[in-house]
């Protein structure tokens, strides 16, 4: 772990506290914001931080979904500029970048997990159980068009 804090960086990520806490903190914020039009329950930034802290913590090195590693050396480096001039080529360099997805919790509130940005921009809003659908009809697709 790196500087005391409530929230310090795992070992294996690897990145400096400061750029940790800017990502988790964005992080929380934009789920914050967007979750406050859709529950009924009070929220606070320091809840969504300490949750997705706590995933970070549990498998914040490998997408939750897929297991592949996570590339946390590309936090904060996406360049907008960049990315309108590279367009998907550019966006496809990032499939690796940690991101948060929500998942329900037992409490029914909800919860975190990592994953990579590639993934999450698959799954959406989609639950657990209507991506894992979604992903056997396209292999089942894909297998009929190999015969």
């Amino acid at each position: 772990m790196s500087l005391k804090s409530a929230y310090p960086v795992p070992d294996p990520l690897g990145i400096p506290h400061e750029t940790y806490i800017r990502w988790l903190r964005r992080k929380a914020q934009a789920h914050l914001r967007r979750d406050r039009k859709r529950v009924e329950y009070p929220i606070t930034g320091q809840d969504y931080r300490e949750r997705i802290h706590a995933a970070v913590c549990d498998h914040g090195t490998h997408d939750y979904y897929t297991g592949e590693k996570l590339d946390w050396s590309k936090v904060s480096t996406y360049d907008n500029e960049k990315s309108a001039q590279g367009r998907s080529g550019y966006k496809a360099g990032f499939a690796d970048l940690p991101t948060v997805d929500h998942v329900g919790s037992k409490d029914g509130r909800f919860d975190f997990v990592i994953c990579g940005w590639r993934v999450n921009a698959v799954k959406n809003d989609l639950s657990h159980d209507e991506f894992l659908e979604v992903c056997r009809k396209v292999i089942a697709k894909a297998d009929t068009d190999r015969v």
